[in-house]
């Protein structure tokens, strides 16, 4: 890989003119009307933002008073494109989004990749949607942060929460896991499963989350064994599915965003 991870789905999953895709984000932010205070970790969907963004506002909005204070992010989303074992990180220097670029944190990326379930893997970042989509969310709520991104194959939940674990850091740390929840079931059965994976993240209770119940299950359920370890809450802050914001209710795709103190 070259020097810069440039972005793949702009155009797609977000608008590619950066005043554009500036415009949309801070809407959705507008919108979101946060009442929480600035959380450890996060959990936010991934899909295009016609359709996910308003959820996952709901999340990036709890950020904006701690802005100055969260320098860096540890961000893990699931292998949508290649398929690989344990967490692949990067080589890049830097990842580039409309909005710019951000720097990767080298010296906490090399201190991942001492252990065995992490390797360089360029390939399954380049064409991965999930951890791009954050990126412009994270730019508009932070000043200014570094990144240490993962994208999670076949791998557990013990080896995801090792990962975050050594990476936890204090105040100026935010753990950010990228997943959506059902996928294409019939609106009312996805409202049953999504409710039930929600009332599991707040219970922190990774063994009741199934593979049809979230795509980022594997680093979803490593955040759970780690929360419960440190003695986090979770709270479902949004809980909606493509049949409420801009997709047909036959076959729809679940979103939640949920903040971790």
């Amino acid at each position: 890989m070259s020097l810069s991870r440039r972005p793949a789905v702009a155009g797609l999953f977000y608008p590619g003119d950066p005043h554009d895709l500036k415009r949309m984000v801070d809407g959705y932010l507008a919108e979101a009307h946060a009442q929480d205070t600035p959380p450890k970790a996060l959990i936010a969907p991934h899909a295009g933002y016609i359709y996910s963004g308003s959820i996952a506002a709901s999340a990036y909005a709890t950020l904006l008073p701690a802005h100055a204070v969260i320098t860096r992010v540890v961000l893990l989303g699931p292998a949508h494109r290649v398929p690989l074992r344990g967490l692949a990180t990067s080589s890049a220097e830097r990842f580039e989004t409309p909005l710019g670029a951000v720097d990767l944190d080298r010296e906490a990326i090399d201190s991942a990749l001492t252990l065995p379930q992490v390797r360089v893997m360029d390939e399954a970042h380049a064409q991965e949607h999930s951890l791009e989509v954050q990126l412009p969310f994270l730019q508009e709520v932070l000043d200014r942060f570094t990144l240490v991104p993962f994208v999670v194959g076949d791998t557990s939940p013990a080896e995801v929460a090792e990962v975050l674990d050594l990476l936890w850091g204090g105040p100026e740390t935010l753990i950010v896991i990228s997943s959506d929840l059902s996928h294409y079931y019939d609106y009312a059965t996805a409202k049953r499963l999504d409710t039930a994976t929600s009332a599991a993240i707040e219970a922190l209770n990774p063994q009741d989350i199934q593979y049809e119940q979230a795509c980022g299950r594997i680093p979803v359920n490593g955040l759970l064994e780690l929360a419960r370890r440190r003695g986090l809450h979770a709270r479902t802050l949004d809980l909606r599915n493509s049949g409420d914001t801009a997709g047909p209710r036959d076959q729809v795709v679940g979103y939640g965003a949920y903040v971790f103190h």
